[in-house]
C-alpha cells in the first residue's frame, strides 16, 4: 500500500489560545507555523490550520447514524485500535464532554468501528475512529 498524501484542512476558531490548548496540549498535535490570525498543527501527519474567525463558528446540524446523533460537519482521523483506546482514556481523564461517547458502532456489520465525537473549545466537531480490521474502512 502506498503512503497516503497528507490532507490540509482550514477551520474557524474563536480563540487561538483555546485552539493551542486543545490541539497542542490535549491532543498532542505539534504546532507548525503561525501568525496573529492562524496556527498550523500536525494532526497525525496531516496539516490542519485553525483560523481566528469567531463569526464563522456555529452549531452544526446532526444526522442519525446507527442510533447516534452525529454532527454533520466534522473532521477527524482513523487511528489504530490501541491508539484510539489510549486517546479515549486521555480524553476521559481530562474530563472531556463527548457528543457521542466512545463505543463500537455497526457491531457485527460491515464497517464495524470504534468511534467517539467531541467538540473543540470553539465548537468544531471531531470524530476519532478505529477498525479492528482496517480493510473495513470502506466496506459496504
Amino acid at each position: 500500500m502506498s503512503e497516503l498524501p497528507p490532507f490540509h484542512l482550514a477551520f474557524p476558531v474563536t480563540s487561538l489560545a483555546n485552539a493551542r490548548a486543545f490541539y497542542g496540549d490535549l491532543l498532542g498535535c505539534p504546532e507548525g507555523r503561525s501568525s496573529d490570525n492562524w496556527v498550523d498543527f500536525d494532526f497525525h501527519g496531516h496539516q490542519i490550520v485553525a483560523h481566528l474567525a469567531p463569526v464563522q463558528t456555529h452549531a452544526v446540524a446532526t444526522h442519525d447514524v446507527d442510533g447516534d446523533s452525529v454532527p454533520v460537519r466534522h473532521f477527524g482521523v482513523v487511528l489504530s485500535m490501541d491508539a484510539w483506546h489510549a486517546l479515549a482514556e486521555r480524553l476521559r481523564a481530562a474530563g472531556t464532554r463527548f457528543v457521542v461517547e466512545p463505543h463500537i458502532r455497526f457491531k457485527g456489520l460491515p464497517g464495524e468501528q470504534a468511534t467517539m465525537f467531541l467538540l473543540d473549545p470553539c465548537g468544531n466537531a471531531l470524530e476519532f475512529k478505529a477498525f479492528a480490521d482496517r480493510a473495513q474502512l470502506f466496506a459496504k
